[in-house]
């Protein structure tokens, strides 16, 4: 797709398509066969960050203001979900949404506002250093996992935020070579201790270390 830099953000991996109308043309094609983890693993493994510090230093940092990275916990603690206080969006929130301009162009196509989770999910973990850390995930996969468990639950939102609990903890972190997709608030970028939040998961299987005999 056509895209632009968002000049209204700083952060250097902020790019916006350049109308609602651009349209999105296929090229290479990642195939659902065997292959697919590997074909991924070409575009995602490029730089991959195993120390919290040394990415957070590179975000404060504003020659470099990294703000998207792939990162590799040493080892996933656990996954948790918390019941968040307000369960619908506030007013001021609200208003937030209506006033953002994602394209900057004249149009009358409104963006659906998303339903608020009444939960927040995310991972403890350590880094190659031991450096202990919990993230909230805000991938839209979680959510819409979520919302699917809590209706075939009817509505039990114990069992459906355990089902969401049992895919991320004890599939992806104990069954396969998770990483995260982390990214910064533009907001919360200089101001945070730690501005990341987990964005994503990439959840290829592990690779089994070739036989010597």
């Amino acid at each position: 797709m056509d895209i632009v830099k968002n000049d209204s953000d700083f952060r250097p991996e902020s790019y916006r398509q350049v109308s609602i109308d651009t349209p999105v043309e296929p090229k290479d094609i990642i195939k659902p066969d065997g292959s697919i983890w590997e074909a991924r693993r070409e575009y995602v493994m490029n730089k991959v960050y195993t120390n919290l510090d040394t990415l957070i230093k590179e975000a404060k940092n504003k020659d470099v203001c990294t703000s998207l990275a792939v990162f590799k916990p040493a080892e996933v603690l656990n996954f948790v979900f918390e019941e968040v206080k307000e369960r619908e969006w506030s007013q001021k929130k609200m208003v937030q949404f209506s006033q953002l301009n994602l394209f900057e162009s004249n149009t009358e196509k409104k963006l659906k506002v998303v339903r608020k989770l009444p939960y927040k999910f995310s991972f403890v973990f350590i880094d190659d250093e031991g450096r202990k850390s919990k993230l909230m995930i805000e991938d839209w996969e979680t959510g819409e996992l979520f919302w699917n468990c809590l209706r075939r639950h009817d509505g039990d939102e114990q069992k459906a935020c355990s089902d969401v609990r049992k895919k991320y903890f004890d599939d992806f972190a104990k069954t396969k070579d998770l990483h995260f997709f982390l990214g910064t608030t533009k907001v919360h970028h200089f101001v945070a201790p730690n501005p990341f939040i987990i964005i994503g998961t990439f959840h290829p299987k592990k690779k089994e270390q070739l036989k010597l005999f």
